[in-house]
């Protein structure tokens, strides 16, 4: 056997090389034979990565015919080696082995402004640990398949996707959304659904470009053959409002989030009235198998209050 290679890789990523190896091959020699390296190497390597983590518990152990099998502890740190390689600092891979309830959570821009207070408590009342981070919903998809994230919040369409598991917690129809002075705010249209035809001529607020409510936006119009006097593009409802406000005259067409949240009491909305009714969900992703008790406790919470809210509208 040839003596470990030169490598750039910090020493813990070479312990966690290792780590993967025997986990893979099922056994130090399979690890060894894999890595070019001899089987005291690997097994060195393994006891400096428990060492590392804490208190030196075993990730692996012995089990029928001698293969080795992960231990509670192996299993959530392996579950962890699908992360990205610059993201596994020893602190990640200690979280990653804590027997401390943790919840790594990604959520959507406009739901943590209007979900997370009530997450955020669940989590607390639990003693659950929370890492938050936000992102687009390309980005949260990628983030759970890569088990960067055990819990996503976010909003589709999305297509399927490898390695992630969904749910709909609510479906969302379109409304058209405008500013206090809005001409569309006529006494005769209290209550009634407005269509798209008739918003010809009107001072719009857009989705940006790449958005998929601003693609179509711009489907919705071209059917119709209806132009609209376009005066800014948003990217989430946390712009939107500040922007209808300042605009007062204009309007949006937009998903209707008031099961989630309320609409601000001085804007007008209307049910949008199309042929074909379009709708938003409300999604919740995770890595396919890979549920934990903590999401579970969480996610349950966000459905029950998510439920009652639109029993409510």
């Amino acid at each position: 056997m040839r003596a470990v290679p030169p490598r750039k890789l910090p020493r813990h990523l070479i312990w966690l090389e290792a780590f993967a190896a025997a986990v893979e091959a099922g056994s130090l020699e399979g690890a060894a034979e894999h890595l070019g390296v001899a089987r005291s190497v690997v097994s060195e390597h393994l006891r400096a990565l428990e060492q590392s983590l804490g208190d030196g518990e075993p990730l692996l152990e012995r089990g029928p015919g001698r293969k080795l099998q992960l231990t509670p502890r192996g299993r959530r740190l392996y579950a962890g080696t699908q992360t990205p390689l610059h993201q596994l600092n020893l602190k990640r891979l200690r979280d990653l082995t804590s027997t401390e309830p943790s919840l790594r959570l990604g959520l959507n821009h406009t739901l943590s402004n209007m979900l997370l207070g009530d997450i955020a408590r669940d989590a607390a009342q639990a003693s659950i640990k929370l890492e938050i981070g936000f992102g687009g919903p390309f980005e949260l998809v990628r983030e759970a398949q890569t088990r960067q994230r055990d819990l996503v919040v976010g909003f589709t369409p999305l297509p399927p996707h490898r390695g992630v598991e969904a749910e709909s917690l609510l479906s969302l129809p379109f409304v058209v959304l405008a500013g206090p002075d809005s001409a569309l705010a006529r006494p005769a249209r209290s209550g009634q659904a407005l269509h798209v035809s008739e918003l010809e001529g009107q001072p719009f607020v857009d989705w940006l470009q790449d958005d998929p409510y601003g693609g179509a936006n711009s489907a919705r119009f071209a059917n119709h053959d209806v132009t609209v006097r376009e005066v800014a593009r948003v990217e989430s409802f946390l712009h939107l409002f500040d922007v209808l406000r300042a605009f007062r005259q204009a309007c949006a067409i937009t998903p209707d989030l008031r099961p989630v949240h309320p609409f601000p009491p001085d804007l007008h909305v209307w049910p949008l009235q199309e042929e074909q009714s379009q709708v938003v969900e409300v999604v919740a992703l995770w890595p396919s198998g890979a549920l934990s008790a903590e999401a579970r406790l969480v996610l349950k919470g966000l459905k029950q209050r998510l439920t009652q809210r639109r029993k409510s509208e």
